[in-house]
């Protein structure tokens, strides 16, 4: 265990954020979490109520706060196109006055600042599988544009301050991530899939079910966060964080209803306009840098999944 210190993680009581602030807490660390709650829930952290060292702050990043931090995590941001989409100005506004005000904090303090990217900035990728040096194939006035485009500006904004104020920054480019605590209805493809099959409704596959998507469980990813923050200051990366295992839609769909004994059946829908047809991170930089490559088997991390949702709508009866 290191020095203990004072972390700040945006978006903490998110999927990702809510699993990243237990880690933290329990390496000794005092942990403040800023949510607005606009996807995340309080609910996620209820394991964390009373614990002398964390602290909520219901706080909208777009907007400047002062805290004392010695690492700040700024993971804060709708990751999930239903939720991007419905306000799109509040996506920009996020990433990018997001990152300027806690740039600016970690400027003022001192602090390391890490930024959790996306694979999004790769957008619909004519290079496969996807290497940091790859500079994507984005549609810029698409409907996915606030979040690719933002996640891209923001990436700029951190490495900007790196180099005119030397600010210490990391950043991390995550790919698919999936496991309990995602939201119910946030329309991505894991947790649509496992609602839909344990309520036995028919499972929504996009497209002809053909497309790939790489699937990384949420203790490896925070596992590889963690890693990339305390890792040595001259790789400021971006590197790539995700599963490399590659797998069609349709093959997920299958596994899942199969994993759930389900009789839902499988029925299409057209592609949503920019979705990638291919999405599978080379991880070849992290495994180098940061001696991390991803641990929990599909089929293990999807049961903890189902687990999971089949406890929620078994609360919602």
């Amino acid at each position: 265990m290191g020095a203990r210190m004072k972390i700040v993680v945006t978006g903490g009581a998110g999927f990702l954020g809510s699993f990243l602030c237990e880690r933290l807490l329990a390496s000794g660390h005092d942990v403040i979490a800023l949510d607005n709650l606009y996807t995340g829930t309080v609910d996620n952290l209820k394991g964390l109520t009373g614990h002398p060292n964390f602290t909520f702050i219901q706080h909208d990043v777009s907007v400047p706060i002062d805290l004392d931090a010695d690492q700040i995590y700024h993971l804060a941001c709708p990751a999930s196109p239903k939720h991007y989409q419905k306000d799109p100005v509040m996506t920009l506004k996020t990433s990018l006055l997001g990152s300027l005000n806690m740039l600016e904090l970690a400027r003022a303090r001192s602090a390391r600042i890490l930024f959790a990217s996306t694979s999004e900035v790769y957008g619909d990728p004519a290079v496969h599988p996807q290497t940091e040096s790859y500079n994507g194939n984005v549609n810029v006035v698409g409907p996915r544009a606030c979040y690719d485009e933002g996640k891209r500006a923001a990436e700029t904004l951190f490495y900007e301050y790196n180099r005119m104020y030397q600010v210490p920054v990391k950043v991390v480019r995550i790919f698919n991530t999936y496991g309990p605590r995602m939201n119910k209805d946030d329309g991505r493809v894991v947790s649509n899939f496992i609602v839909q099959a344990l309520s036995g409704d028919d499972i929504t596959l996009y497209g002809d079910g053909s497309q790939t998507r790489s699937f990384c469980y949420v203790t490896d990813l925070i596992e590889g966060i963690v890693r990339m923050m305390n890792s040595s200051n001259s790789f400021v990366g971006p590197v790539n964080l995700g599963n490399p295992e590659e797998y069609t839609v349709k093959e997920l769909a299958e596994r899942i209803i199969r994993l759930t004994n389900s009789r839902s059946k499988i029925v299409h829908r057209p592609l949503p306009a920019d979705d990638p047809v291919r999405r599978r991170p080379d991880i070849g930089l992290a495994a180098a840098m940061l001696n991390w490559q991803p641990s929990v088997k599909i089929a293990e991390g999807l049961q903890h999944t189902i687990d999971y949702f089949a406890s929620v709508l078994e609360r919602e009866k």
